[in-house]
């Protein structure tokens, strides 16, 4: 079973993905892991990649699409994987396209995960720090046992970092929302998108996750 995996921040891409590699026994193919290989191998394109995150600079799709295809002639991939991260642009999603027809295979489905953004941004804002001793809290997830005193250290000092404050949240959501939407368009367009409600309880956003692998 070859499988994208798609969502955007907070959707709980993370945890159906780790269910998906538990459940099937095939590997977790991620963008930063990709990466984080290839340099520690010191392959020809992790090189590349390298210097190119060395001066801060995006590296380009050509370097991103090799390595992803390294990646992908590995033998542990046989039985299927799980690409999560990439595509991350249409030029991205028609590359794999290619890449695949290369290697004598083909995907079998691009899962999304979908939640209704102003969730999202109620699971993203809602994180809280304690400015004493750094505890995390979430206001609807895991809040303090006593409102407005840390379980930690006893302090009432809180504050939101810049990344977690609603405003971003929702500049963020909406970029990634941008960037998804024509990707999303192109594997709808191929049959191959199927999209779950992830504002459920895990086991059974998970139980779809299996119906659509199954």
């Amino acid at each position: 079973m070859n499988l994208v995996l798609m969502g955007l921040p907070g959707a709980g891409k993370g945890t159906q993905a780790e269910r998906i590699v538990d459940a099937y026994q095939i590997p977790h193919i991620s963008t930063g892991d990709m990466f984080r290989a290839a340099m520690a191998n010191q392959t020809a394109l992790g090189l590349e990649a390298k210097a190119y995150m060395d001066k801060g600079e995006l590296v380009p799709d050509e370097v991103t699409n090799g390595i992803v295809k390294e990646r992908l002639a590995e033998p542990d991939t046989d039985k299927g994987f799980l690409l999560d991260g990439f595509p991350r642009t249409l030029d991205q999603a028609k590359a794999l396209d290619q890449m695949l027809k290369e290697l004598g295979k083909k995907l079998d489905a691009v899962v999304e995960i979908h939640v209704p953004s102003e969730i999202l941004v109620e699971r993203l804002a809602g994180r809280y720090m304690c400015r004493n001793c750094g505890a995390t809290y979430h206001k609807i997830f895991n809040p303090t046992k006593v409102e407005g005193t840390c379980d930690r250290c006893g302090g009432h000092e809180f504050y939101q970092r810049e990344d977690d404050k609603p405003e971003t949240v929702k500049n963020r959501l909406a970029v990634n929302i941008k960037s998804s939407e024509p990707i999303l368009s192109y594997y709808k367009d191929q049959g191959l998108l199927q999209s779950i409600d992830g504002d459920r309880d895990i086991d059974a956003v998970f139980a779809d996750v299996q119906k659509i692998i199954g």
